[in-house]
């Protein structure tokens, strides 16, 4: 059984727009999560108390919403609260990926839901940005763009092509007619490397290096930049990187920046790799983190640095569940 929420509100109290504004909603939740209305076990409503002209349960009745049980409360009076609002929770007897609903006034009540929006989530090499970006993503049904493989498929292309990393004007030269795409298949991203799936390729520990190398180019941070900025503008998604709530999307609304002991991180990273069939040793991975923090904080260009308005999150001793439970409160918490 799935639980669908929504709410609307109503200009004034009248039965006739009460009438309508409920069935616009409930009609407005059946299409947007396929539901039939046999499908409906219970309806339950709430609604403000300067909603007094018709009972929202009585509606439903009436505009079709007849074969499942009703229910209908009034809310407690709480200062500051949205003024003549329904609110409502479908009981449904299907496994459906939930769309929760929230039209005219009462989409102020849930912004992360009913507007578009980014997330930018900032921090170090084997911090965990990939893995909570993911989870984030997931969680809210919106995208998530991994930056950072973007900047691996260019430091890919450089190696396969045998050109130095350190030579600035042979990247720009071979990158110039290079084309890097992302595409997602079943919620995951799949990186293009001029049509050529190379998701896989760039997670090797020797790309890793080449990628923050590559990424010091202005040339090369102008035109990722560019194509991440246009896949946020049209849409919400989740950004993770080193620069993304500083220099790639400012004006996020949501920015968190994620950070743990180095030790940690490369820990997780040799648990990582071995996961996907790399060996290193331990102390070589932890001497590529600190090498890497090092050069991504000194970099000239857009260097790893936290936003002054992004919230740390030190996930030393957290777990991933616990971070990403930490993030979702504080984007609900503003919201």
């Amino acid at each position: 059984m799935k639980a669908v929420r929504g709410a609307t509100t109503v200009d004034i109290d009248s039965a006739k727009q009460i009438k309508e504004r409920v069935k616009e909603l409930l009609e407005s939740i059946c299409t947007q999560n396929s539901i039939d209305k046999e499908e409906i076990i219970c309806i339950m409503f709430s609604n403000t108390l300067d909603i007094r002209s018709y009972y929202p349960a009585k509606a439903a009745r009436e505009c079709g919403f007849s074969g499942n049980a009703l229910y209908s409360s009034l809310e407690p009076e709480i200062e500051g609260s949205l003024a003549r609002c329904i609110r409502v929770m479908l009981f449904v007897d299907k496994d459906i990926e939930i769309k929760h609903v929230y039209l005219h006034s009462a989409e102020n009540l849930r912004k992360d839901l009913t507007k578009k929006y980014n997330i930018a989530l900032d921090g170090p090499a084997g911090s965990g940005k990939s893995t909570v970006s993911k989870l984030i993503a997931k969680k809210l049904n919106i995208l998530c763009l991994d930056t950072g493989a973007m900047y691996r498929a260019c430091g890919l292309k450089c190696h396969l092509s045998g050109v130095s990393v350190n030579d600035e004007k042979a990247v720009e030269a071979i990158l110039k007619d290079t084309q890097i795409t992302v595409g997602y298949e079943n919620g995951v991203q799949i990186t293009y490397l001029d049509g050529k799936d190379v998701s896989s390729d760039i997670r090797k520990p020797e790309i890793s290096m080449l990628a923050s190398a590559v990424a010091a180019w202005p040339y090369v941070r102008t035109k990722m930049v560019e194509a991440q900025r246009e896949i946020a503008k049209n849409t919400s998604c989740v950004l993770d990187g080193r620069d993304i709530g500083s220099n790639v999307l400012p004006n996020a609304e949501y920015k968190f920046f994620l950070t743990a002991k180095p030790e940690i991180r490369a820990k997780r990273r040799a648990e990582e790799n071995a996961a996907k069939g790399f060996s290193q040793p331990f102390d070589e991975i932890l001497a590529d983190i600190i090498r890497r923090d090092e050069q991504d904080i000194n970099r000239e260009v857009a260097p790893l640095v936290k936003a002054k308005d992004a919230v740390e999150v030190d996930s030393s001793y957290m777990s991933i569940d616990e971070v990403v439970n930490f993030i979702l409160n504080k984007i609900q918490e503003k919201v």
